[in-house]
């Protein structure tokens, strides 16, 4: 395995698991503030959505990669 892809698939892994950290962080969040299922959604939506942009950005590349290439 060259250095590269090595380094590529510590990207996702590493990224991946700090994800997980910081859901797993807002879920504590959540509960040691006795915020309720409401709460608990807002914190999740508020925190959450940087995760969930992280996520998407490669997604929403590959789609639009995908279209510019069909035209």
């Amino acid at each position: 395995m060259e250095t590269e892809q090595f380094e590529a698939l510590m990207m996702y892994v590493l990224v991946s698991g700090l994800m997980l950290f910081m859901a797993f962080i807002i879920w504590d969040l959540a509960k040691t503030s006795k915020a309720g299922r409401l709460g608990t959604a807002i914190l999740f939506l508020g925190l959450g959505l940087c995760l969930f942009a992280f996520a998407a950005k490669p997604i929403i590349g590959y789609i639009i990669e995908v279209t510019q290439g069909i035209n």
